[in-house]
Parts: structure tokens; sequence; C-alpha cells
């Protein structure tokens, strides 16, 4: 093994920077800088646990040119991807999103499966579910999902708010 996180995501912004300070706020740590030869930062890396997050500028890097690169440019980011990050305190995650500029999805809530969770978008586009696990959960948790997926249009059968 390298020593390098196992898992690792890239997410496309305009401002890397800017995407790097407010992922911090996500409990990422910083590890490393790419500066373009105007000094504005092209990637920055960041960790979290076994996770490794590239904030990678939306140009300026050496991405060929092709329909997926044309449609990344165009938007939106991060269509149809969510990442699932394990916290300590879903509602204090919650506010702390809010208050940064997320748009809250859904939650907090607790699911059938045996968690709190809470989905945002942040102010780049992508998506983020926060999670615990709640003790005590008797249900089978696949059960329990398999559920409220095939009762979708029953509110109270995906979570309910606490």
């Amino acid at each position: 093994m390298s020593g390098e996180p196992p898992v690792r995501v890239g997410l496309r912004v305009e401002d890397v920077g800017a995407a790097a300070t407010f992922y911090e706020g996500f409990g990422f740590v910083p590890v490393g800088t790419v500066p373009g030869r105007d000094g504005k930062v092209l990637m920055a890396i960041l960790r979290r646990g076994p996770l490794q997050l590239l904030v990678d500028a939306l140009v300026g890097m050496p991405f060929p040119d092709s329909a997926r690169e044309r449609q990344t440019l165009a938007g939106p980011r991060g269509l149809g991807m969510v990442i699932g990050i394990e916290v300590e305190d879903v509602d204090e995650m919650a506010r702390s999103c809010r208050i940064a500029g997320c748009v809250i999805g859904a939650g907090p809530l607790d699911a059938a499966w045996g968690e709190r969770y809470v989905e945002v978008e942040d102010p780049y586009g992508y998506a983020w579910k926060f999670f615990q696990v709640l003790s005590g959960v008797r249900d089978d948790g696949l059960q329990a999902a398999a559920d409220a997926w095939l009762d979708a249009g029953n509110d109270e059968s995906v979570g309910r708010s606490s």
C-alpha cells in the first residue's frame, strides 16, 4: 500500500481556493495545492479519514476536449451523485451547512433503516449526505430501505423529521 487514502473523489469548481476552504467546514483537512501560473489554485487536495477530496478547476487543467468535458463545463455538476459522510451530530451539521449557504434537500430525518441524516447541496452544485447510525434500531436495515423505496408516496415511510 502507498499510504494514500483508499477512496478519492474529484470535484470540479470555478473557484478552487474558495471551495477548498468551504470543504474544510465539512471536516476535510488540507494536504496541498497546485497553483497556476497566475497564482490561482488549480487543484486542492484535502482529506477526511479514508476519503481524499480533489478539488479541481473547471478550466486550466489538462482535461481532454470531449463531449463529457463540454457537459461538465456547462453544468450542472454532480447531478446524480451524492457523497455520504458519517458525522457525530447530524443536526449540528445541518445547521452549519445552512449557515454556509447549502440548500437542505432532506432532513434532518430519522430513517427506518437505522440512521439519522440530512442531504444538502453545496454552493458548487454537489450533493452531500451527512448521517449518523442510530442505536437500538431493530428493523432489518435493507428491508426497511426496500419498504421505504417501494412506498415512496408516503412521506412517513422514508423518514420522519424530528
